[in-house]
């Protein structure tokens, strides 16, 4: 993604050179409120199902924290003892345009060349959830509720898909970048206007540090927030690393002094390099590739032998174990965890209480 989404202030240069995308931006924000202004008028073109339906998703472009939340909020569920479904869209596998049942909640059935990166990370770090994945959200839903009767389905990047009834939208913003320029696709990064917002249920800031004042951030991202949409944080946590192929952790702290490259294919790499270099780890080569991208041996063949490689559990997915032998390859592993603990999961059961027929 260009630098410039991120930036929230511009030089007059910068803006000068921009102001074709100030002509292209407002299309693609008209588009985006019909969209959304034609199922708020038509409720009834929404598919209404027996569970209830979470939509978790985000406003900007790019990685905002909406697939480890999913994955945080099922297994929260799960303790609570109400039984959940994930439905992921999946993006660049060969079967993303079909309906597909990624885990049956006992086995992993399909792998990221099939249905993408996301799905498969969900399904295997989900035992007992079932995760499908396809592009047509509503047959993804009915096939759950045939298939495994969940109490609730969760929806992975669903905020901007209105064509299936839900009963909770939930808004993630990256707590560090916020909203960048603020500016709509493709100007800056955002999918559509700040005023969706009123159509959410309450704001998610991820990766929020401790101490995080979330009024703060509301005021400088989101003025004109309703005072009565709730706001909750969530940080990521270490889990540690592990060797690719290996179950075996080590702790965070052995990357301290180390001179690593950084070999990523997610949406924004920046947040990698800086959880790395807080580490204390030296960055001295770096292999990007572009968000979702589908390893191919040869991508990744001719990795220096000499350093220690460290890639994302997102990524670990795509690369098989026999690709990168001979070489270091350590897949830094993290988990949400809440700031205030149970509040978010105590509002959303709360709220599905009440939305109950």
């Amino acid at each position: 993604m260009p630098e410039f989404f991120w930036q929230s202030q511009e030089s007059l240069g910068g803006r000068a050179l921009r102001l074709p995308l100030d002509l292209l931006e407002w299309p693609y924000r008209l588009g985006a409120a019909l969209h959304r202004g034609y199922y708020r008028l038509r409720p009834g073109a929404r598919v209404e199902l027996p569970a209830a339906v979470v939509a978790v998703g985000n406003l900007t472009v790019g990685g905002s924290g909406k697939t480890p939340t999913v994955a945080w909020l099922a297994r929260e569920l799960g303790r609570r003892g109400r039984k959940a479904a994930v439905l992921s869209r999946g993006v660049r596998g060969r079967r993303n345009r079909e309906v597909n049942v990624v885990s049956d909640g006992e086995r992993v059935l399909l792998g990221a060349a099939d249905v993408g990166d996301e799905p498969v990370l969900l399904a295997g770090s989900l035992p007992g959830v079932p995760v499908l994945s396809g592009r047509n959200r509503a047959a993804l839903c009915l096939r759950a509720c045939a298939l495994f009767g969940p109490e609730v389905l969760l929806l992975d990047d669903g905020f901007q898909h209105h064509r299936v009834a839900r009963q909770v939208d939930l808004v993630c913003i990256d707590s560090v970048v916020g909203l960048g320029n603020r500016h709509v696709l493709p100007r800056g990064p955002l999918r559509e206007g700040l005023g969706a917002l009123r159509a959410a249920d309450a704001v998610v800031w991820t990766r929020a540090p401790q101490g995080f004042d979330r009024d703060a951030a509301a005021r400088r991202w989101i003025p004109g927030k309703p005072a009565e949409l709730p706001q909750y944080g969530l940080q990521m946590r270490l889990r540690g690393l592990r060797e690719l192929g290996s179950q075996e952790r080590r702790p965070p702290v052995d990357l301290r002094g180390q001179s690593v490259g950084l070999l990523a294919a997610i949406a924004r790499p920046d947040t990698l390099r800086r959880e790395l270099t807080g580490l204390g780890a030296y960055l001295d080569e770096e292999r990007i590739f572009p968000d979702h991208h589908l390893y191919r041996r040869r991508d990744v063949e001719d990795l220096s032998d000499r350093r220690l490689w460290v890639t994302t559990a997102k990524d670990a997915v795509k690369l098989p174990a026999d690709w990168c032998a001979g070489r270091r390859v350590w897949v830094l592993e993290e988990e949400v965890e809440p700031l205030r603990s149970g509040a978010l999961i105590d509002w959303l059961l709360a709220k599905l209480d009440e939305e109950r027929p």
